[in-house]
C-alpha cells in the first residue's frame, strides 16, 4: 500500500512591536487569514501593548496562537535572553519581523540559533543625524544589512530608499505591495449608505470628503482643513469625514475651529469597519507628507473612489495620476483644494476614476496573490526552493 508523503507544516513565528490599530499590524490580520495552514503553522510574538492591543482579538479569531516576550526598550539586558528562550522553545522554521524591537533584536536572536529571518519594512524613515531615533535606525540598518536573511520593502520606492540611505544590499531586498481582501468591497444599496450618512449628522446629498488614517502630524490632514474655506467656496455643500483616532486629534479640531469649518468636519473616531464609510463618500483624500504604501489607499480604489494624494514615497505606484486619481505636493493647501475642487465639479470624472482605480487594485494589490509570494519567500529562505 503506498500513498502521498504529506510534509510537516512550517512554523512561522510573526514577532512584532505591538498589536496596535497601524497599518503593520492590519497587514499581519490579512496575511494570517490566507496564509496555507496546509504548509504552514503560524503564530504571533508580541512585544509590547500598544492601546490595548486591539488587532489581537482579530488574530485569536483566526485560531492563531499569540505568545508574548516583554521588552520595554532595546536596551533591556534582559530582552534578547528572553527572546531566545522563546525562541528555542518554539523552534520556527522562519521569524518574520515587523517594527523596530522586532527586526532589532529578533534578527539577533534567531542568527544565533540558525533560524531563517525575513523582515519587513512598511516606512521609508528619515530621522535627522543626532536624534535619537537615527541612532537607533542606524542600529535596525546594520542588522538588516548584516544579520537578516532576506527583506522585504512594502512599495519600490521604499525599497530605493533603504538601498541608498541604510545600504541595505540590493540581493537582499525585495518589493511585496501591501495587498487587501476585494471581497470585502462589494457594492453597498444605497438605502444603507444613506442610513450611515444620517447617522453621521451628513445629508445624503451633500458631497463628501473622507480621510481614513491615524491621527498624526504626517498624515497631513492639517492641510486639507486649510483648504477647506477655499473648496467650500466653489462647492458649498461639502463635508469633510475623518476616520481614525491619534494624539493630533485635538489640534485638528482647533485647525478646523479656526478656519471656522468645524460644522463640515465630522470626527467619527476609530472604525473597524471601513467599507461602508468609503461607500458613503465621494473622493478619498490622502494629503499624506510621507508614506511607504498606504493599503488604506487600495481600499478606497477596491471601493471605486478616485482619489487625491500626496505624491510622496509609494503613492504613485498606486495612483496613475489622472487615471483613478491626482497627486498634488505635499503640504500645499491650493493644490489640494485645485485637485478635490475638480473632482467634486466633475463627478462623471470622478466615477470614471474610481472604476478605473478598482481594475488597477484587481491587478496589483489582491492579497492572495501577495501571500502566494510570501509563502514562496519562506520556502526560499528555508532552502527548500
Amino acid at each position: 500500500m503506498s500513498g502521498k508523503i504529506i510534509a510537516p507544516r512550517k512554523r512561522i513565528v510573526f514577532l512584532i512591536d505591538g498589536l496596535g490599530l497601524g497599518g503593520a499590524e492590519r497587514l499581519l490580520v490579512i496575511y494570517l487569514q490566507y496564509l496555507d495552514r496546509a504548509r504552514f503553522e503560524p503564530r504571533v510574538c508580541v512585544m509590547q501593548v500598544k492601546n490595548g492591543n486591539p488587532i489581537a482579538a482579530e488574530i485569536e479569531k483566526l485560531g492563531v496562537p499569540i505568545d508574548t516576550v516583554p521588552v520595554k526598550r532595546l536596551a533591556d539586558p534582559r530582552a534578547l535572553p528572553r527572546l531566545l528562550g522563546y525562541l528555542r522553545r518554539m523552534r520556527p522554521a522562519v521569524l518574520h519581523t515587523q517594527l523596530e524591537f522586532a527586526d532589532t533584536l529578533g534578527c539577533t536572536a534567531a542568527k544565533m540559533l540558525g533560524i531563517p529571518t525575513v523582515s519587513t519594512l512598511h516606512t521609508a524613515d528619515a530621522p535627522q543625524k543626532g536624534e535619537k531615533s537615527y541612532r537607533r535606525l542606524k542600529l535596525r540598518w546594520w542588522i538588516l544589512r548584516h544579520i537578516a536573511t532576506r527583506v522585504i520593502a512594502v512599495s519600490e520606492g521604499t525599497r530605493r530608499h533603504h538601498l541608498r540611505v541604510g545600504k541595505l544590499p540590493p540581493e537582499k531586498v525585495v518589493t511585496l505591495h501591501n495587498g487587501i481582501d476585494l471581497s470585502r468591497f462589494t457594492p453597498i444599496p444605497p438605502a444603507k449608505t444613506a442610513a450611515l450618512r444620517a447617522s453621521l449628522g451628513i445629508p445624503a446629498d451633500a458631497p463628501l470628503l473622507i480621510t481614513v488614517a491615524v491621527l498624526r502630524p504626517p498624515k497631513g490632514i492639517q492641510f486639507l482643513l486649510e483648504a477647506l474655506p477655499d473648496i467650500l467656496k466653489v462647492v458649498p455643500e461639502t463635508r469633510y469625514l475623518i476616520v481614525g483616532d491619534g494624539d493630533h486629534r485635538e489640534k485638528l479640531k482647533s485647525i478646523a475651529a479656526e478656519k471656522g469649518v468645524s460644522d463640515r468636519v465630522i470626527f467619527a473616531g476609530s472604525r473597524r469597519n471601513i467599507p461602508p464609510l468609503l461607500a458613503a463618500a465621494d473622493i478619498f483624500v490622502l494629503p499624506t507628507l510621507t508614506e511607504a504604501l498606504p493599503t488604506v489607499l487600495a481600499e478606497a480604489m477596491a471601493a471605486e473612489k478616485p482619489i487625491v494624494a500626496g505624491d510622496v514615497g509609494g503613492v504613485p505606484e498606486m495612483v496613475d495620476d489622472g487615471r483613478n486619481g491626482l497627486l498634488v505636493p505635499p503640504a500645499d493647501p491650493r493644490a489640494l483644494t485645485d485637485a478635490c475642487v475638480k473632482l467634486l465639479e466633475n463627478p462623471e470624472r470622478a466615477r470614471e476614476m474610481g472604476r478605473t482605480g478598482r481594475k488597477i487594485v484587481a491587478e496589483r494589490f489582491d492579497i492572495r496573490r501577495q501571500v502566494r509570494r510570501l509563502e514562496e519567500l519562506y520556502l526560499d529562505v528555508c532552502g527548500e526552493r
